[in-house]
This record gives structure tokens, sequence and C-alpha cells, in this order.
């Protein structure tokens, strides 16, 4: 999961992570939502971009697409590992580890 290539990796191949599960942002039900990437996400793009524009980036192949991607999944992930300490040093990290689990398993 932590693999340094794995954020960017995804990101170039239309993958976007989100506290609420995965997108696959080249799917047609993302072509007409306007909403942000991810509101109060951890990154500037998150709320700048919406999915909308994101996967005609994606679709159209422009490199701008993979850069948004790119750091959206970057500063996730940063944001998951703060999280992931927090909770260890909070003692309630096995409860929030299955409930990530299952939210990065859903598919919104």
């Amino acid at each position: 999961m932590f693999d340094c290539v794995m954020p960017t990796r995804n990101g170039r191949n239309g993958t976007i992570f989100t506290r609420e599960g995965k997108i696959n942002i080249k799917n047609e039900k993302w072509k007409n939502d306007y909403s942000p990437i991810e509101t109060g996400g951890a990154s500037y793009v998150d709320e700048m971009y919406s999915k909308a524009y994101l996967r005609h980036l994606i679709i159209s192949k422009e490199i701008l697409g993979v850069q948004i991607a790119s750091l959206h999944n970057i500063a996730f992930y940063m944001w998951l590992t703060c999280e992931a300490q927090n909770k260890i040093k909070d003692g309630t990290f096995s409860v929030w580890k299955r409930e990530m689990i299952n939210k990065l398993s859903n598919r919104p």
C-alpha cells in the first residue's frame, strides 16, 4: 500500500483515493459531477477542481489531469499516515483501521 509510486501510478490511470473510497474518475458517472474532487481534502487541488473537470483532463490525456490526480493522491496518503499516527497515539487505531479499510474498499 505504501509503495512510493502507488499514489502517482494510480492517479495516472484514473484512480482517485478519497476518505469515502476509491474513485475511477474515467467512469461516465463523473462526467457531469461538478462537485469538488474531495470536500475538506488534504490538498488545495481537492476543492479547486471538480470531478467532471478532472475526468475531462484524464480522458483527454492532458498532463494537467495526471498532475492534479497525483497531487491529490499524494496528499491523501500523507493525510492517511498522519491520521494513523494520531489514532495510534489516541489508542483508537484498531477501530479506525477497520473503518478505513471498509471505506477504501468502497467505490462511491
